[in-house]
């Protein structure tokens, strides 16, 4: 049922309007790839919580093969995060000072990148956690069970769209 759910999830996130190929659903991630872009991403939800949400949260792992972009990180918070607050993101033992601003954050550069996704594909959670407008702190966790696998079937994915 928790992986009917993710996937559920997943595509109102991913999926809006217009149709993406689904590349498939690993535990509790989902890899896509549109190829009108041309571009591919592996995706997951945050873990349900009973605190209140302004967005909904989930985090992706993007590439852009016409971009040279390979497996950029990007997290969409549960809420805005308060101007010039820190973000905080913490991948099993690993912790890293994130950038962003609204309800959106990435790592700061590609070497960032890079130590996140090696982080998050030997650990088995996440959370990031900031400060949101109103002064209040908060948290949204994931579940990384599935998350290499989604990684690697969006990586694999946009090696054909070349």
């Amino acid at each position: 049922m928790k992986g009917f759910a993710v996937f559920g999830a997943m595509v109102l996130l991913a999926v809006p309007a217009i149709a993406r190929d689904s590349l498939g659903v690993f535990d509790s991630w989902g890899a896509f790839r549109d190829p009108r872009v041309p571009r591919c991403y592996a995706i997951a939800a945050a873990e349900p919580n009973d605190r209140q949400r302004r967005f909904e949260p989930f985090a992706s792992v993007g590439t852009w093969p016409n971009r040279g972009v390979r497996n950029q990180l990007h997290l969409r918070l549960s809420r805005e995060v308060r101007d010039g607050g820190v973000i905080r993101l913490r991948v099993g033992r690993d912790s890293f000072e994130l950038v962003g601003g609204g309800g959106d954050a990435w790592a700061r550069h590609k070497r960032m990148d890079a130590a996140v996704i090696a982080a998050m594909r030997s650990a088995n959670s996440m959370r990031v956690t900031a400060t949101d407008k109103s002064g209040t702190r908060f948290s949204d966790r994931y579940d990384l069970s599935g998350a290499a696998t989604a990684i690697d079937a969006a990586t694999v994915g946009c090696a054909r769209t070349r």
